[in-house]
């Protein structure tokens, strides 16, 4: 009887180890499910910046600011980070807030817990920081653009998730298409979106960077880089029709259009109807080279 007790004893103290450690599994399978869609105050040691951050700069005047509202207000809205481990979480949004609070010297940080995979945080950094951050234009377009090549989304699906229209991305999009130095010029606030949509609709990168320097020295409004765009345009189309002579130009007219053109340094338009009634059109694309021809002129 008592080598049964004994056993019996055993089997049970078996049971219960195996009952145990069955139940200490679940409460870590409960406490991992539990710290996952969350707010919880997380060290803020344990939190690793975002590698698909579209923010490129931060002013350091304002983390400054910030980091002083920290201190007195606190953080008022969580930043919003991923679980790799126990102790290891990855930025998804809030980078500002993060670098603030640390400057303002937390040790502690709250933060909403999310779960996600490679691909759905960069989605999710990228239309986050484009909704919530101050970014710059070029910054937002190459937002645009990794959504579209990295998260394989297409122009459409990009406007339903970050709430815009297509062509307003568009229009983002095409600001890559410009050269570096204008490029540079928006992300430093040197020019506006309003500027860099109307040089966008040049080809020739010449004049574009010749109206985008213009636009520095002599700091010219949107409406007037928009006119000087137009009469570029009108004065390209009629450059065209110039290139093809009429068949009822003479040889002697034609001589007169190139001795004009040689004499103004421009395009001359030379047109001939019945009864030798006609036209001359000089082009100008500007003001400064419509005083250059009027001086020719002695006007």
């Amino acid at each position: 009887m008592q080598k049964k007790k004994n056993a019996l004893g055993r089997g049970l103290g078996a049971l219960l180890e195996d009952s145990d450690t069955t139940s200490r599994k679940r409460e870590e399978l409960a406490s991992d499910v539990a710290a996952v869609n969350i707010i919880s105050e997380i060290p803020i040691e344990f939190v690793e910046v975002n590698p698909y951050q579209p923010r490129t700069h931060f002013d350091k005047e304002a983390l400054d600011e910030l980091a002083e509202s920290i201190k007195t207000q606190g953080i008022i809205q969580p930043i919003t980070v991923r679980r790799l481990s126990q102790n290891q979480y990855q930025l998804i949004s809030g980078e500002r807030r993060l670098q603030a609070s640390k400057l303002a010297g937390l040790q502690n940080i709250p933060a909403y817990i999310r779960t996600a995979d490679d691909q759905q945080l960069l989605e999710m950094a990228l239309i986050e920081n484009i909704q919530r951050e101050n970014l710059n234009a070029i910054e937002i377009a190459l937002s645009y653009q990794r959504l579209i090549s990295e998260c394989n989304l297409k122009q459409e699906e990009l406007g339903d998730r970050v709430g815009k229209k297509r062509t307003t991305v568009n229009n983002y999009l095409r600001l890559l298409k410009l050269p570096p130095d204008i490029q540079l010029g928006i992300k430093n606030a040197q020019i506006t979106m309003g500027h860099a949509r109307a040089l966008i609709t040049i080809e020739d990168v010449d004049f574009q960077l010749n109206i985008y320097n213009k636009i520095l020295s002599e700091e010219l409004s949107v409406r007037k880089v928009e006119e000087l765009v137009r009469a570029h345009q009108e004065n390209k189309n009629d450059l065209k029709k110039a290139a093809i002579p009429k068949e009822d130009l003479s040889h002697d007219l034609k001589n007169v259009q190139h001795r004009l053109q040689s004499h103004f340094g421009t395009r001359v338009m030379v047109k001939n109807g019945k009864d030798n009634k006609g036209e001359i059109r000089i082009p100008y694309i500007s003001h400064d080279d419509l005083n250059r021809i009027l001086d020719l002129l002695n006007m």
